[in-house]
């Protein structure tokens, strides 16, 4: 039996990132969380790698990640001293091909563990508007079939009813009912023939669908896929010179990257959002600026914080004063993002008064974000000490929370009844708690 080579090439990045064997052992375990693959490896784990003990191959993919976000650069395989991975799914951008195969896996009962895994990734590939216009001009045509304005429409009534089933009752049942409508239909029309107008606008109903199936993977807690839904998103909005679309898939890969804690990620793509977007209207405006704010506040930038809140809130005021263009973005969000940057700037108490602000302002339609922010507002309750309204605010979570079917929302409810339990002996702490049990069995 041959001697084991130590991994010299893992142990100069390990020696680059400054970290102990401990603290390597524990970023490896939080992104196998991330990626729905809990890990206990600790410092001996680490040392037998550094040996020349070759890590699983399942773990591999982690511990490449966890370099490349230390580092702040891409680090390969190959650069850690590990076999490179085998290929996976398709991302080629000028076909199809990789829409057919990313829905096909997606609404695949068999496949959802592989998707499970796949790996939220800091060093992903974003491409900027200049490098997505025009690019999937290769899309073959000259099928039998003629589409036109009708199969148009069709995608965007089906992308709208997805949408409001994801806002009441959560994107569990609804991301596979998209990704097989993505293969079963959407795929055949971009296949066909049409005039040139109908092509650009099945391509923009298409980015619209890929984004929001992206948002509901990020809802279940499937950020690698939704990484993946959110990168086609932005090739078929640029292809259709669909700038809005464009925008709002990038502020939404900022968000998920700012609720992960990759936080120079996130303020990238808020940047990048708003700097696509000269000609945005006032409500586009606060929509992105909003964005920017929770990042440079996640950041620890207060002054940019301040002004890009400021900079939404103005927007906003102009906004609700014309008609609702865009209203996915109303003072309910506004309201929410004030919230996170009052919080990230320390100010916890006016971080609680924003959230609630946010809760009276939203439409009871938005039933998962109900749940979602509302259960963020008892956490911060509870933070200030303030027990008998979080579980005040507990209940109206528990109110919801039967009708969702949501992978944040669960998570939500279950971080809620880790912080509660230490307080049982609290009548209202016990109430709230046995009632989350029941809700949640």
């Amino acid at each position: 039996m041959g001697r084991r080579e130590p991994n010299v090439s893992l142990s100069r990045l390990l020696t680059e990132s400054g970290w102990t064997f401990s603290q390597f052992a524990t970023a490896v375990n939080r992104v196998g969380t991330e990626s729905g693959v809990p890990l206990r490896y600790d410092d001996s784990a680490v040392s037998h790698w550094l040996d020349g003990t070759m890590p699983r191959k399942a773990v591999r993919p982690f511990i490449v990640e966890v370099l490349s976000r230390k580092l702040g650069r891409p680090i390969t395989h190959a650069e850690a001293g590990l076999p490179a991975p085998s290929p996976e799914m398709s991302t080629r951008p000028d076909t199809v091909e990789g829409l057919m195969e990313l829905g096909r896996q997606d609404m695949d009962p068999s496949r959802r563990g592989v998707l499970g895994a796949a790996l939220f990734s800091v060093a992903i590939t974003i491409p900027d508007w200049p490098d997505v216009v025009g690019r999937l001009t290769a899309v073959q045509t000259g099928k039998a079939r003629r589409i036109g304005y009708r199969e148009v429409d069709a995608v965007a009534a089906m992308t709208e009813k997805v949408s409001e089933l994801d806002d009441q009752f959560g994107g569990r049942h609804a991301r596979p009912m998209a990704a097989a409508f993505l293969v079963n239909t959407v795929v055949p029309h971009l296949q066909a023939d049409a005039p040139e107008d109908v092509r650009q606008a099945l391509l923009s109903a298409t980015s619209d669908l890929l984004y929001l199936t992206g948002f509901m993977a990020v809802d279940e807690g499937l950020h690698g896929l939704a990484q993946r839904y959110y990168v086609k998103a932005l090739e078929l909005a640029g292809a259709a010179e669909d700038h809005l679309t464009y925008c709002t898939t990038l502020r939404g890969m900022s968000l998920q990257a700012v609720d992960l804690g990759h936080h120079a990620q996130a303020l990238r793509l808020a940047n990048a959002a708003a700097a696509a977007s000269p000609n945005a209207g006032p409500r586009m405006r606060a929509f992105l600026a909003g964005q920017q704010a929770h990042s440079y506040a996640a950041s620890g930038d207060r002054t940019n914080a301040l002004a890009f809140i400021k900079e939404a809130e103005v927007a906003m005021d102009r906004a609700e004063s014309r008609a609702k263009a865009f209203g996915s973005y109303a003072p309910s969000s506004l309201a929410y993002h004030i919230s996170q940057v009052r919080y990230a700037l320390g100010d916890k108490p006016g971080a609680v008064e924003s959230l609630k602000e946010s809760d009276r302002l939203r439409h009871s339609h938005y039933r998962r974000s109900s749940v979602r922010y509302n259960a963020l507002l008892a956490e911060r309750q509870l933070e200030l000490g303030h027990l008998e309204e979080a579980c005040l605010t507990f209940d109206k979570v528990l109110d919801d929370y039967p009708l969702v079917q949501s992978g944040s929302a669960d998570e939500k409810v279950r971080n809620l009844q880790a912080l509660i339990r230490p307080h049982l002996r609290n009548r209202a702490a016990q109430s709230v708690y046995e009632r989350s049990l029941a809700a949640s069995a």
